[in-house]
């Protein structure tokens, strides 16, 4: 019989590996501010953050920034034993996740900044890759549990590697996808049919994953979330500002930057990331090149 597994943060992400680690056995407790976000995902609903950390020894965090994930690490500070592990999932500063590896390695707690390379319908399906910064023993220890929701797992050194990855990561991911709403847009503006214009991306040697995902989305106007579109805007502020701290130069990122921004005046925030080619529509009609 496996352990009850602690989860705090039951959104797009959270739900979804809730699901896969329920499908495979594992008896979960979750906790989210929002309670209905709980259901459906095969975990019992914990009344609180502090409930999760009195009894579960393992707990797996999925929250929306980093600053959140400090709050809820102080929060539940008082209720972890030596010999916990926290598996942080958040996207968030790679700064604060060597922080918080170093506050709590002093009460004996194990701590993994476990950033996930997919999106929540792809942690759904198993697709998904984990980029993991902390110490090799705790990875060990946590490698069950990402083979029930991850393709493949990657320690990247020390706490704050996993974090700092996935703005790599994020970085060509979330360019890909305005090159991909650029070119759709492109292609509209020259009186091209769409669907066809997509299939010719896909067949051809400018073909990315992102075409698959995120093509039908963006020519349909589908924006039901599978990663909101202000999550993605929050990394690319991470990335700028990583990039500023490590002198590395990023310039499509800063106009990556302001499309987003764009998009999120123009009302998508909480939509699907493919939204971004909202930047991009000018006007409801358009004119053959």
């Amino acid at each position: 019989m496996h352990e009850t597994v602690g989860m705090i943060g039951t959104g797009l992400l959270g739900s979804a590996m809730a699901v896969r680690l329920s499908a495979a056995g594992r008896p979960l407790l979750a906790y989210d501010i929002d309670r209905c976000a709980v259901e459906g995902s095969g975990a019992a609903a914990a009344a609180s953050n502090a409930q999760v950390a009195d009894q579960c020894r393992t707990i797996v965090l999925s929250l929306p920034d980093s600053h959140i994930a400090a709050a809820v690490i102080e929060e539940i500070r008082p209720y972890l034993q030596s010999g916990d592990l926290i598996i942080d999932t958040t996207t968030g500063d790679p700064a604060e996740a060597e922080a918080a590896g170093v506050k709590l390695a002093k009460l004996g707690v194990y701590y993994l900044d476990a950033t996930i390379g997919g999106n929540s319908r792809q942690a759904r399906h198993g697709e998904v890759i984990a980029l993991v910064g902390g110490e090799v023993t705790a990875f060990e220890r946590a490698l069950p549990l990402f083979d029930t929701f991850c393709r493949r797992s990657f320690h990247l050194g020390h706490w704050g590697a996993g974090a700092r990855m996935k703005l790599v990561l994020n970085l060509v991911l979330g360019l890909n996808r305005a090159v991909l709403a650029e070119g759709l847009s492109f292609a509209a503006a020259c009186g091209f049919d769409l669907h066809q214009t997509l299939e010719i991306l896909q067949a051809g040697p400018s073909y990315s994953k992102v075409m698959d995902v995120k093509g039908e989305k963006m020519i349909r106007a589908d924006y039901t979330p599978e990663a909101r579109l202000a999550q993605h805007h929050k990394d690319v502020r991470l990335i700028l500002a990583e990039a500023e701290r490590h002198g590395a130069k990023t310039p499509l990122s800063a106009v990556h930057d302001a499309l987003l921004r764009l998009a999120e005046e123009r009302g998508f925030a909480s939509l699907d990331n493919s939204a971004v080619i909202e930047a991009y529509r000018v006007s409801s009609e358009s004119n053959p090149c």
